[in-house]
């Protein structure tokens, strides 16, 4: 079971560079696999669209509060640090372009030394997703394009071009260099709860973050997963589940009960605090708990 901690956008520290130069090192240093980092490009000052997540349908962010672009964040995070996965969770697919997208996501792969693992969704926040410059209500099209897309850059390891003919984009024999360290691309992972999400997961993802998905409604959703696989000639078996739990509560016992439910890994929050020490006993205490591998000093 690899084990996950979401950087903390909450307390609005995540772009400071210190408290989360602090935050992720100690990450490391506790045996954590990965971080995670959140998006918002833009939030509606006074949006209308529902969050899917919460009773009230408020995301629980301010609309100020600091939430740096995750790519850059995990750029900037990757010269810190040496072994932990860095990964969207998740990225806002059509907020972005796919060839620009393509270009920055492989950078940092390469860059990493091939840590990079992409988190991505569909977005609910329509004043955003129209701000970035698409439709709302085409946004599920657009994203199984875009990863159509990047998927076909990153595998043109012999640069002989690649050309596109989609509803939302069209270029000829373009090559886009460096493409990704990691042989097979940069691992694509769809965060949702819907039924269309898990059928994207199958067919084109490598593997599902169910989001607000109750544990008696998770069956269903990922055999839907894996038959759409199945269908699409792929192998249901080499798909991943990433599920969520909080760094404060997780035990033993409920990472087992995670794994029975067949997550592969695990995404922890912690309790947003403007006090880096805090933040960082609550991860090592976290740590010390689950039994990770405690790793050198930087």
């Amino acid at each position: 079971m690899l084990v996950d901690v979401q950087l903390p956008v909450q307390a609005g520290t995540t772009a400071d560079p210190r408290w989360v130069t602090r935050f992720a090192q100690h990450a490391e240093r506790c045996g954590f696999d990965g971080l995670v980092a959140v998006e918002h490009t833009v939030v509606g000052r006074d949006y209308a669209a529902v969050y899917p997540y919460a009773s009230d349908g408020l995301m629980g962010l301010p609309v100020d509060c600091p939430i740096p672009d995750p790519l850059e964040l995990l750029a900037f995070l990757a010269a810190v640090t040496t072994r932990v996965t860095l990964a969207t969770g998740v990225l806002v697919l059509p907020n972005h372009h796919p060839v620009v997208l393509a270009k920055r996501v492989a950078t940092l792969d390469v860059l990493s030394g091939g840590r990079v693992r992409l988190g991505v969704g569909v977005g609910w926040m329509a004043e955003e997703v129209e701000a970035c410059g698409a439709n709302f209500a085409t946004r599920g099209r657009r994203v199984d394009e875009t990863i159509d897309v990047l998927r076909a850059l990153w595998s043109d390891r012999t640069h002989e071009g690649v050309s596109h003919a989609g509803e939302f984009f069209r270029f000829v024999d373009v090559v886009s260099a460096p493409v990704p360290q990691q042989t097979g691309g940069v691992p694509i992972h769809i965060g949702g709860h819907s039924r269309a999400a898990a059928l994207r997961a199958g067919r084109r993802g490598d593997g599902l973050q169910p989001l607000g998905v109750a544990a008696a409604d998770l069956p269903a959703l990922v055999s839907l997963m894996r038959a759409a696989a199945r269908a699409a000639g792929r192998d249901p078996a080499a798909l991943e589940l990433t599920l969520g739990h909080s760094v404060e509560a997780v035990t033993p016992e409920r990472l087992s009960r995670l794994k029975g439910l067949g997550a592969t890994r695990v995404v922890l929050k912690t309790t947003p605090t403007i006090d880096v020490e805090a933040a960082c006993a609550a991860v090592s205490s976290c740590a010390e708990r689950l039994g990770l591998p405690v790793r050198q000093a930087l």
